[in-house]
């Protein structure tokens, strides 16, 4: 019987990796296919190295804060081992299937999220039975997971706002004559940084559930080994590779007309949104894209102000009036 289980966990964990990289992984990326920089090819071949870098080096700490941080799960272990496995392989395959649907129908959504909601539905309904007390739960991590949810875009838009600035004044301003192919391999360089450091924080999302469920059945001690880290590496890199056209398709090409410098901008802002590895918090990273909703708003002719506000609408209040038009706030390059 364990033996199904381990090899139930494992392909669960496969599975959930794979959907990060056909849907939080594609949308991170869709930007640097979406205008040409690099090809679809290209992008899996350094997502391949980079994703695994950022996994194997990085992706501990906040593998940790899901696997043990948010449930008691050395508690429950204690009482019933098997309660641990049959708990993370329901979250694991709950945020999955959630993921693998939003993916279906081209809808860029976070798998940090759905994986934080499954532990913890794990851990009240381990509650609510009264194996714990609702105490044992990590009520304050769970907090500095939510209002890492809520600054990412926050921070996304700051940084936004001053790159933007920055680019607009020393660049774009005294450039003569064509200035986006300057951008192309700045692009490709923040490509090769967003695949780096997406690995060391959303393969988590898919290992994590798995590491606590290792740990209780004692397959794994309490330092997680290289070889789960290299599992949900390969996963994510299958997905994009596989499905991950649909997304990076959506965030690429569908939603507004993109040039190298507004994907430059975009991919900057992306890369420097999320939490960083070393807070432990397991953050997404497009929720620190502006513009996601736009259409064909440009800044630099009065609608950078009103964008900034409608993207904050828009990723912080979850709602908004604002048209179409005003919600990219990209740079503006005359004649782009």
């Amino acid at each position: 019987m364990e033996m199904y289980l381990i090899a139930a966990l494992g392909l669960a964990g496969l599975y959930m990796a794979w959907n990060i990289g056909a849907n939080d992984l594609a949308n991170a990326m869709g930007t640097v296919v979406g205008t040409g920089a690099l090809s679809l090819r290209q992008v899996i071949v350094l997502a391949a190295i980079f994703e695994f870098l950022g996994a194997v080096f990085f992706g501990k700490r906040v593998t940790t804060t899901i696997a043990k941080g948010i449930v008691p799960i050395d508690l429950v272990g204690s009482i019933d081992p098997n309660l641990v496995v049959t708990g993370m392989l329901a979250a694991i395959l709950a945020s999955g299937l959630w993921v693998t649907l939003a993916t279906f129908y081209n809808l860029p959504v976070s798998t940090s999220h759905a994986t934080v909601g499954g532990v913890l539905g794990f851990g009240l309904s381990v509650a609510h039975l009264g194996i714990i007390p609702y105490s044992a739960i990590n009520w304050p991590v769970m907090l500095r997971i939510v209002l890492s949810w809520f600054i990412s875009p926050v921070m996304g838009g700051i940084l936004g706002f001053s790159i933007f600035v920055l680019i607009r004044t020393l660049v774009l301003h005294r450039a003569e004559g064509d200035v986006e192919k300057y951008f192309v391999p700045l692009q490709v360089l923040t490509a090769c940084y967003i695949a780096f450091a997406h690995g060391s924080n959303d393969v988590a999302s898919a290992i994590g559930p798995i590491s606590a469920a290792f740990t209780a059945l004692g397959i794994i001690g309490e330092e997680i080994p290289d070889w789960i880290f290299v599992l949900g590496g390969t996963g994510i890199v299958l997905g994009l590779a596989t499905w991950g056209y649909k997304v990076i398709e959506t965030i690429g090409s569908k939603i507004t007309e993109l040039t190298p410098s507004r994907g430059f901008f975009r991919s900057v802002c992306n890369s420097l949104g999320g939490a960083p590895p070393q807070l432990h918090l397991p953050s997404d990273f497009h929720h620190a894209h502006p513009g996601r909703f736009g259409h064909r708003g440009r800044a630099g002719k009065g609608t950078f102000i009103r964008g900034f506000k409608c993207y904050l609408e828009d990723n912080i209040f979850m709602g908004s009036d604002c048209p179409r038009g005003s919600r990219n706030i990209g740079p503006y390059i005359p004649g782009a």
